[in-house]
């Protein structure tokens, strides 16, 4: 069969496979995406709300709040109990009734981080290696209000194309098909930051996007956008400057989103390239190694970074179509030559209503596995043979792997009020096999204003 043949193929098959399943709506709430109260903790605010709904303003604030306590392991076993948490308003204007521009919007998000205490890396791994994983998953490294993301927008064709511009976050259009719910980081959504080369959430660089929806279920998404690697630093939260500025980073994600037995699913395969100077993990700029190079490491240009991610509904209960099993996979595959963790995956299983008196709460299981790459080992061997075991402070260990996994209960207390206890397991914490497996303690609190 040539490639034209195929391709004819695939798209009749496409077409009858859409047109054959697409008789239920997709419906991604038992995927995790479970849409905010419709009213928060301060309801209807005395009209406000429905004022500002009325004029195309939707919006949500929220609170988050995450502790972590180390019960058993690690690299320090004083017992800690670690605390974080962020107030988040998220909106998006509609501009068409403002300006008469069909489909022109303004989105916005503005993030504000509190305390910095982060149990992984002042407990759980050894502090001599970089860190690999998180307890608390939205720890930002310090207490900071910040602009998240601030663009203008609009779609053309029928909705089929829809296009910004002005300071993104790749939050807003990739790698967008697992949620983040589970509080390990390396659960939390998709993959695709490990790349190292932009930040998710709460942290803007210019750029401008694109997303093309050759059906309702494919959509192909493109962005430009900028490489800053001071983008996350406390001089940049409000800041609209490209100073710093090292290149840019070219994403390519095409999503597909079927009905598979009347069940939605959300699978995405991406990759992005930057320009970018990148810091060479081992290597040197006039010496082989840079551990001992007074010019230190050398740099690399043109870095790739590949993504996909799954997350299928596989079960529904007959009585309440919001209550069902999902499960999620996914993996980020990089450069061993810059990135420490050149390979991370994770697969999860949700189930929402998993108890007939408790249809909206939650039940989760994740396990993630990352790798460290040749380079950087090869980088703390050197190190090791420059300190050359002096003193006890002297600990640069190689690495290996690490597994982690994490079991929770998100608790519904009212529409706006969500308790989610959970209990991780660390295999080898910061992927040092000398590093005692360590057991954690964790709760999540979500409250909706």
């Amino acid at each position: 069969m040539d490639v034209k043949s195929l391709y004819s193929w695939l798209l009749l098959a496409g077409i009858t496979v859409s047109g054959s399943l697409s008789a239920a709506p997709f419906n991604p709430t038992v995927l995790g995406f479970e849409a905010p109260p419709k009213e928060g903790m301060f309801g209807d605010m005395l009209g406000l709300r429905h004022r500002l709904e009325d004029s195309g303003l939707q919006f949500n604030l929220g609170y988050l709040s995450q502790i972590a306590t180390n019960m058993h392991g690690g690299a320090d076993t004083r017992r800690k109990v670690a605390y974080i948490d962020q107030f988040a308003f998220t909106f998006t204007q509609d501009l068409s009734t403002l300006t008469g521009i069909p489909g022109a919007v303004i989105e916005g998000n503005i993030v504000n981080r509190n305390h910095n205490s982060n149990l992984a890396t002042q407990r759980l791994q050894a502090s001599s290696v970089p860190m690999t994983d998180l307890a608390q998953e939205s720890w930002g490294g310090q207490s900071i209000t910040r602009l998240g993301w601030f663009t203008a927008g609009r779609s053309f064709f029928d909705n089929q194309l829809f296009w910004r511009i002005g300071l993104m976050n790749k939050v807003q259009v990739f790698d967008q098909g697992i949620p983040c719910d589970f509080q390990i980081l390396s659960l939390c959504g998709g993959k695709s930051a490990y790349s190292m080369t932009w930040n998710n959430w709460n942290v803007h660089t210019w750029g401008t996007s694109a997303e093309w929806k050759f059906t309702p279920e494919l959509a192909v998404k493109v962005a430009l956008m900028e490489q800053n690697p001071q983008a996350a630093s406390r001089a940049h939260a409000w800041s609209v400057s490209t100073q710093h500025s090292k290149g840019v980073i070219l994403p390519v994600e095409v999503e597909w989103r079927p009905l598979v037995n009347q069940l939605p699913g959300i699978y995405n395969l991406g990759v992005s390239w930057t320009n970018a100077e990148q810091t060479h993990l081992a290597r040197g700029v006039n010496q082989y190694w840079g551990a001992s190079d007074p010019q230190g490491y050398a740099k690399t240009h043109n870095s790739y970074y590949l993504w996909a991610g799954a997350n299928q509904q596989v079960t529904k209960h007959a009585d309440d179509p919001l209550r069902g099993i999902s499960l999620s996979a996914s993996l980020g595959i990089g450069d061993k030559k810059t990135l420490r963790l050149p390979f991370v995956s994770s697969v999860s299983a949700r189930y929402r209503g998993p108890f007939s008196l408790r249809p909206n709460d939650w039940l989760g299981l994740g396990v993630s596995y990352v790798k460290v790459g040749k380079w950087a080992n090869k980088d703390q061997l050197q190190m090791q043979e420059i300190a050359g075991g002096q003193s006890s402070l002297d600990y640069w260990p190689t690495g290996s792997s690490a597994i982690n996994t994490e079991l929770f209960y998100r608790l519904q207390v009212t529409p706006w009020f969500q308790l989610q206890p959970s209990v991780q397991y660390w295999h080898n914490p910061g992927a040092i096999s000398e590093t005692d497996d360590a057991w954690v303690l964790g709760l999540k609190t979500v409250v909706t204003f």
